[in-house]
């Protein structure tokens, strides 16, 4: 393994491990309470944040921190099967849009940003300090490893991931504002069709088709690098450059 994808994969399982902490700064719920107030709350601003880093860095915050990448790390020895994307991939964006819209109205309803408070329903800033918020945290994680076990590894960012949906837009406009973005650029004279990267890819694409057609453009790639460490002819690289 290149010392790249061992860094990177130490990072997430840190982040799952500490995700009892860090839970409710991803909290889709807390956002909707706090907003209905006028209380910009820590995951207001952590989504706010993968937001703006998307405009330049893309999905990647996806491979290199997010906290449910390193549960699907530690259940790869469990389940290789690659999740199937389609009309799946679109399931998250029927969650996200009411829901951001709804995020919208209460702050308008409360009269605007009236408040700032980070650690809101958090106890010294960890998540899990009452009862009730561990059936949160092992619910989310059972959800999380039921769809790994049924519809494949990373069943959960394809169709239920309200944090993906940011970071997706967030790359969109940073392409129709030709911002230099990180990207994937593949080399098609250099490829044999191993289908190394192919078997490799954690979201599972089809990446040495995406070779092949010169373009690896997919709102599904998290840029996580394991196509580039894996291919024997290096027929891949990341690039910081505009384009789609």
């Amino acid at each position: 393994m290149q010392k790249r994808q061992k860094v990177r994969k130490a990072i997430i399982i840190g982040s799952f491990l500490f995700f009892p902490i860090t839970i409710f700064y991803f909290s889709p719920n807390l956002v909707l309470i706090g907003a209905m107030d006028g209380i910009v709350v820590g995951s207001f601003v952590a989504f706010s944040a993968q937001f703006a880093l998307s405009l330049f860095l893309g999905r990647a915050p996806c491979s290199y921190f997010c906290p449910i990448a390193g549960l699907h790390e530690c259940l790869a020895p469990v389940t290789d099967k690659k999740a199937k994307g389609g009309w799946r991939n679109l399931i998250k964006y029927c969650i996200w849009v009411p829901w951001v819209a709804a995020i919208a109205i209460m702050f308008v309803s409360a009269g605007g940003f009236r408040e700032f408070d980070f650690f809101f329903h958090t106890a010294n800033g960890v998540s899990l300090s009452k009862p009730f918020s561990y059936v949160i945290y092992y619910g989310v994680i059972l959800l999380v490893v039921a769809m790994a076990l049924i519809a494949g590894r990373s069943a959960f960012c394809h169709s239920m991931c309200w944090m993906a949906p940011f970071m997706v837009v967030g790359t969109k406009l940073s392409g129709w504002l030709r911002l230099p973005r990180l990207r994937l650029e593949p080399n098609k004279d250099g490829c044999t069709k191993c289908k190394i990267c192919t078997k490799k890819c954690p979201m599972g694409l089809d990446v040495m088709q995406m070779v092949e057609q010169g373009n690896m453009g997919n709102a599904e790639c998290t840029l996580c690098g394991e196509c580039i460490d894996s291919c024997p002819q290096k027929a891949i690289r990341y690039k910081m450059g505009i384009g789609k």
